[in-house]
């Protein structure tokens, strides 16, 4: 019955028995056929089958969680004794600032600690991270808060709070941030993504107007634009990791300031110690 709930717990998240089957290594037919098999062993439909889609029911939905948890604690039963043991894969998906910041200093703690474990670093920005560890794709995201309510089934925990500073070039006379930002040529953070939205409300919110010169969402790349005198911006002062430039002023915002915060996601069906090792690493770096 394992594989069928690994199955099933396929097919919940990916909607469709071809999807399903593409994760597992099964034709779509087969697929088909496991659930029929699930269903007559529980006495109960688990979904509500329209045309391509298999959308959970009712019973399907109090089903999930359960056979999440079976498939943890049958994983549980081979866990070796100590941290050190562990080996295996960990898929770790990481926005780039976090890539070369927060992660690199905290890894050397996590590979003293569990020398056989082998991280594998994605990269992405934080919508598409969120997806992926919601899909069962990442075992962890390393991202930016999401400005909106999380599906129940995924665990957040906070990492850092970063605040967000006006650099400009060095030939930008001036101390008031927003004059600057009034008058200068603006480098917009990508306002697609979340820390580019805290941006845009920033700018609502002090009701000003700025001059676009160009948007991008690498954070090293708007330091780098600026420097060459292209504008002013608005970033965390994570992007200053990157690039510890003479070239550009930095002007805090006082009583203006606003954060980006650095959270990790992760499956709560997913937690287990190597992962939890990794957060402790993470969480101690501030």
């Amino acid at each position: 019955m394992l594989r069928e709930l690994k199955t099933f717990v396929m097919v919940a998240r990916h909607g469709t028995f071809a999807a399903a089957g593409q994760q597992v290594g099964l034709t779509q037919s087969a697929v088909s056929a496991q659930m029929r098999v699930l269903e007559q062993g529980l006495g109960v439909r688990l979904f509500d089958r329209s045309g391509r889609a298999a959308v959970l029911n009712a019973a399907g939905r109090h089903a999930l969680p359960l056979a999440e948890q079976m498939l943890t604690l049958y994983g549980q039963m081979a866990r070796p004794a100590t941290l050190a043991e562990w080996q295996g894969e960990l898929k770790v998906g990481a926005i780039a600032s976090v890539q070369t910041g927060l992660l690199p200093e905290a890894l050397p703690a996590f590979r003293q600690a569990a020398p056989r474990v082998e991280l594998k670093l994605v990269p992405g920005v934080s919508l598409k991270l969120l997806s992926q560890v919601d899909a069962g794709e990442l075992d962890l995201a390393l991202l930016i808060k999401p400005p909106f309510d999380l599906p129940k089934e995924l665990l957040q925990v906070s990492l850092a709070r970063e605040p967000f500073v006006l650099i400009t070039p060095l030939t930008v006379a001036g101390e008031d941030p927003l004059q600057i930002l009034a008058e200068q040529p603006f480098v917009r953070y990508d306002r697609s993504s979340f820390g580019g939205r805290q941006v845009s409300q920033f700018l609502r919110e002090q009701r000003l107007q700025v001059h676009e010169a160009l948007e991008l969402d690498e954070l090293d790349a708007i330091v780098r634009m600026v420097e060459c005198g292209l504008g002013v911006s608005l970033i965390p002062r994570a992007g200053l990791w990157l690039q510890r430039s003479t070239q550009l002023r930095v002007i805090e915002l006082g009583a203006l300031t606003f954060h980006r915060e650095l959270v990790a996601l992760l499956r709560r069906a997913q937690q287990q110690p190597a992962l939890e090792c990794l957060l402790r690493c993470l969480k101690s770096i501030n």
